[in-house]
């Protein structure tokens, strides 16, 4: 069969690594990698599981096997990279290789899971200022507060979302909250905000994340965060329901605050001029 006839898509390689513990391989992949789906089959499990977005890892239940495999290395591509890496960082994952640009044009870094696999994160090449992301915080502090229509479109068009916010509809926008925090700067300008949306009852939906991109990578987005979450944490409801959107590239970012990647739909209203 040649190739013009073969109507066949392939969708993704799966490994499936031998290990000697199941249930701690499928929870440290979980819990410290950060794969945000985790399986486990038979009783007591034999054959398990993670996945996140589109790179999947089994495992099998085989001793002797794994022994004898300590030292392999699997390879993923991440896009984002730096912001898994000090995600991973947090988390005390044993990075044996910090990351660094590679001389065949990628960057990585490599971590020895707990059974002596090497996991070799890797994508693009990276510049001075991301590899200095999350460093040290300057001078700023968090309020509970709304912020003034002026605070929050200066932000808009800091971070170019000045196409899908307007000054006619921001009065609109900052009347829906039902809490929300900025973050100043010592002399008191705003620099970033978080808005909170919610039916008061079961379901939140986190808004307008937004730093200003001379205070991006300080720590001023997880500080924003951090504060957004200890009032969900003081004031949701029991089993309330918490969203967001946000690009592939930050889901490490808002993993490290119990977020989860989900399947979701979403519409945006396009209404044509009508002719006069």
């Amino acid at each position: 069969m040649t190739n013009e006839d073969n109507t066949a898509t392939l969708s993704h390689v799966e490994p499936i690594l031998p290990v000697d513990n199941i249930v701690e391989t499928v929870n440290y992949w979980h819990d410290v990698l950060g794969f945000a789906e985790k399986w486990t089959w038979g009783e007591p499990p034999n054959h398990g599981g993670v996945a996140w977005q589109g790179a999947f890892v089994q495992f099998s239940h085989n001793p002797k096997l794994a022994a004898a495999s300590k030292g392999n290395a699997i390879f993923i591509r991440v896009k984002n990279l730096p912001s898994l890496y000090h995600f991973h960082q947090k988390k005390n994952a044993e990075i044996v290789e910090p990351l660094e640009n590679k001389p065949w044009g990628m960057s990585g870094y490599t971590v020895r899971e707990i059974n002596g696999y090497y996991v070799v994160f890797a994508g693009a090449l990276i510049s001075n200022r991301e590899k200095n992301a999350n460093g040290p915080l300057l001078s700023a502090h968090i309020i509970s507060r709304i912020p003034t229509p002026k605070e929050y479109m200066d932000l808009v068009l800091a971070v170019g979302w000045d196409k899908y916010v307007t000054h006619s509809t921001v009065d609109k926008v900052l009347a829906a909250p039902v809490h929300s925090v900025v973050a100043e700067e010592a002399s008191g300008k705003v620099i970033g905000c978080a808005l909170l949306l919610s039916d008061q009852a079961t379901f939140y939906y986190v808004k307008d994340v937004m730093v200003h991109p001379d205070w991006q990578s300080k720590g001023v987005g997880s500080m924003l965060m951090k504060e957004i979450t200890r009032w969900l944490d003081q004031n949701a409801a029991e089993n309330a329901f918490i969203g967001l959107f946000t690009g592939e590239n930050l889901a490490p970012f808002y993993k490290q605050f119990d977020f989860v990647p989900a399947f979701g739909m979403l519409k945006r209203i396009h209404r044509k001029e009508q002719p006069s």
